[in-house]
């Protein structure tokens, strides 16, 4: 099924793998606090001392963070979100147009999420912004334009407008929903990667049919 997608098959077989080996050994709360996005780590009151206590590189963790998740739910509706739009959106860009949009969503995704607050010291881990920026490329792909020009703002620019206020209206609702639970939603990541992914996909797809 994914024979024209070789990247997406790749990140999804890779997170599963190892989303689940930590999963079934008991290993993501430790895996968790020694991979996972900590946004002190970065600048906060405490970032000397994290970045003191043996953990992986800062540098590495918005990346190796989207390797862990919480449980079989939170990575089976990632790995499902990435096998719906990956496929599409990587015959649309190419293979090394969906690694570079997945990598600078995970980038995107915990700046966004450093940006609510930077001396937070709760890990966030999960694929979900990195997804999200497949999500926005999808969207503005393979999405209907049903909008139009409002005063100098053409119909492409009012389109990504809407798109990206609808998905962070969602995201807040449901990070509203989910606050104080076991697995509160980090909607700034998402939001952050679906940002992403709206912004890159056209220079992205410019680059991938270049000499067409």
């Amino acid at each position: 099924m994914l024979e024209k997608a070789p990247a997406t098959a790749a990140i999804g077989a890779v997170t599963a793998f190892i989303g689940l080996a930590l999963i079934l050994t008991g290993n993501v709360d430790y895996t968790a606090v020694y991979a996972g996005f900590i946004p002190a780590r970065f600048g906060g009151a405490e970032a000397g001392f994290l970045n003191d206590a043996g953990l992986l590189p800062a540098w590495l963790t918005p990346f190796s963070a989207t390797l862990v998740h919480g449980g079989f739910t939170h990575l089976l509706f990632n790995m499902v979100m990435l096998l719906i739009v990956g496929k599409a959106t990587e015959i649309a860009i190419g293979t090394r147009g969906i690694l570079a949009l997945y990598l600078v969503g995970a980038v995107a995704s915990v700046f966004a999420h450093w940006v609510i607050d930077p001396n937070s010291t709760q890990p966030m881990i999960g694929a979900s912004g990195a997804v999200s920026a497949i999500v926005g490329a999808y969207a503005i792909l393979y999405g209907r334009q049903r909008t139009g020009a409002i005063g100098p703002f053409s119909p492409r620019l009012v389109q990504i407008a809407w798109l990206i206020g609808a998905w962070t209206a969602i995201n807040l609702l449901i990070g509203f929903l989910t606050a104080g639970t076991d697995s509160p939603i980090a909607a700034a990541a998402h939001v952050g990667g679906f940002i992403a992914g709206v912004v890159l996909v056209r220079p992205l797809l410019e680059w991938q049919w270049r000499e067409a």
